[in-house]
């Protein structure tokens, strides 16, 4: 079963440059896993400090693989620091 995910990432003002270069690195790399159908970042319009992601992905497995890659894991890390608030993320099936 596909998985669509929506990832909110709200940034502090001041690393906001950093973490867009960040995500979208991280987006280059998603795009080459075999169970990403779609992996695409935003930016928002009235508030540049959001940053959501829209995923579809294959399956369960794939979406935890992902999860378990170096350059995901590593971005909660070193980067957890610049956001104002832990991500919202929606995991949702379509109907």
């Amino acid at each position: 079963m596909k998985i669509y995910l929506t990832v909110v990432l709200r940034t502090k003002e001041a690393y906001r440059d950093q973490v867009k270069k960040t995500l979208q690195e991280m987006v280059r790399l998603t795009r080459l896993e075999p169970a990403a159908e779609l992996y695409n970042l935003h930016q928002g319009i009235e508030d540049p400090n959001i940053f959501t992601f829209y995923e579809i992905w294959k399956d369960q497995a794939g979406l935890d693989a992902h999860n378990a890659q170096p350059y995901i894991k590593d971005f909660g890390q070193k980067y957890g620091a610049f956001l104002q608030e832990e991500p919202t993320l929606i995991k949702t099936v379509l109907i």
